[in-house]
């Protein structure tokens, strides 16, 4: 059910979204009723998170099942003795699924109150705790072991500091402050440690700060699938195109038992050295992460390079990943973007010039898989339609595992293309209502399909390159 007000955008980015989701195909397809029902049905799962938790294993160290011995004995611990399931992914062996419990409707409202960023907000609603920095406001009473009340100041209208505020905020549930609201805003900027740690949360989530660190790496189901979908296999040269902040990387020399190369690339330094340390500290010797722009990654003279940096020589990689920037409209929770129109239409250009770097690194007969975490047509759809008449040298191909729905039409593709694609829509499923009792009924099989449709919006596109450009 929903308990969030729908995704807060800009009028013109909501209407150019509603192009994108109404076009004449999908209007001549659904009518123009259900493809406005469904649109809005998707602004408001927006706002809500995933129904599930998604972990993958880091089966270089250990196995599935030992980690999830582990995790079981971590959630009966954060949940006080509740007894949560957690799913293997019968498709994807290496993913292990927490069901998230909620809304949770019978929380009582405190007086004393904390304002956290939407981002802070977005973080709760997933498991996380409140840290320092991302309270904006407090009440003037509020000392450290007080119940508190914490809400998102979704528009990011609250002044740091305030003591109270009366614009837009959304209930995000209570927690125990472990300051006083005189040290969050004492104007130390080391202040770093956590805030509030949230004992009833609206939507209860595991918290993975530190857990199991060595193995596991908390990712959203489709983007687990993405690497699955790549199928890199021993001994093979990949390319992760952009890279951070590494959870496909690893994700990429942990399926390749760490035999062969995996060459991650990102422009900037700080996430290269986030890359570093997730290989280091996950126990993968395979990865070499280099600072470098991806749209540059091609040598252009043809001089044999001995020394393997970037740039490369063209068709130098058996497989490459390019999950792209993107505009990120896919991500959930997410209660309200302040995007202009200008930046989230922003993407294509870059995509296109990354798509192309890609295909003139890969070598005839490689596998290209684009990847995306936001839901529009001109990032998604139309960047297929676009590579398959810029690139003759690339086919289509159907994927495995086959998790998510089919593309969407608008973009002048095939039914058969369409079907060859991977598209997460968040408004595939009702916005479950889930309890103890609820999930002590729910079956394996139904509890499997909702955390397959409810996810984020996500796209996959997989190529094979048949010729030599």
């Amino acid at each position: 059910m929903s308990v969030f007000p729908k995704i807060s955008l800009r009028p013109e980015v909501e209407n150019y979204l509603k192009e994108g989701f109404m076009n004449k195909e999908i209007v001549t397809a659904l009518g123009k009723q259900e493809a406005e029902r469904k649109f809005e049905t998707l602004l408001k799962h927006l706002s809500h998170p995933p129904s599930f938790t998604t972990v993958r294993v880091n089966t270089h160290l250990a196995s599935v099942q030992h980690v999830k011995n582990l995790l079981l004995d971590e959630l009966q611990k954060q949940f006080n003795g509740l007894s949560v399931p957690i799913l293997q992914h019968p498709d994807l062996q290496d993913v292990l699924l927490i069901p998230v419990i909620g809304p949770r409707k019978n929380i009582k409202k405190q007086q004393c109150e904390a304002i956290v960023g939407a981002q802070c907000g977005n973080a709760v609603l997933r498991g996380a705790h409140v840290y320092a920095p991302g309270i904006v406001s407090a009440s003037k009473f509020m000392k450290a072991g007080d119940v508190i009340s914490v809400y998102s100041d979704i528009k990011g209208k609250c002044k740091k500091g305030a003591k109270e505020f009366d614009g837009t905020k959304v209930f995000l549930g209570n927690g125990i402050s472990e300051l006083s609201r005189k040290e969050i805003f004492s104007g130390l900027p080391e202040l770093k440690g956590m805030g509030i740690r949230m004992t009833e949360p609206v939507y209860l989530s595991p918290s993975f700060d530190n857990v199991l660190p060595r193995y596991l790496f908390l990712q959203n189901l489709p983007s687990a699938l993405v690497t699955h979908v790549l199928n890199p296999q021993p001994g093979e040269k990949i390319l992760d195109l952009c890279a951070a902040p590494g959870g496909k990387t690893t994700h990429i020399a942990a399926l390749m038992h760490d035999q062969g190369e995996v060459i991650a690339l990102d422009k900037i330094f700080n996430k290269v050295e986030k890359i570093k340390q997730n290989a280091l500290l996950l126990g993968l010797n395979s990865i070499r992460a280099f600072c470098f722009d991806g749209t540059k990654a091609v040598k252009l003279d043809m001089v044999e390079d001995t020394e393997g940096d970037p740039p490369f020589l063209p068709e130098s990689f058996d497989r490459i990943l390019l999950d792209a920037p993107c505009s990120g409209m896919g991500q959930r929770p997410n209660m309200a973007c302040t995007w202009s129109l200008k930046e989230v239409a922003s993407y294509q250009p870059l995509q296109r010039k990354l798509f192309t770097a890609a295909v003139q690194l890969l070598k005839p007969e490689g596998v290209l898989v684009y990847s995306t975490c936001t839901i529009t047509l001109a990032e998604n759809e139309e960047q297929v339609a676009w590579a398959l008449t810029k690139f003759p040298c690339l086919q289509l191909q159907r994927q495995e595992p086959q998790i998510g729905g089919e593309g969407m039409r608008g973009a002048g593709l095939s039914c058969e293309q369409l079907k060859q694609l991977q598209r997460f829509d968040p408004s595939a499923v009702p916005l479950p209502d889930t309890d103890m009792d609820s999930l002590r009924e729910a079956r394996r099989e139904d509890m499997l399909r909702l955390a397959n449709k409810d996810s984020i919006g996500f796209f996959i596109a997989k190529f094979v390159k048949c010729k030599s450009t």
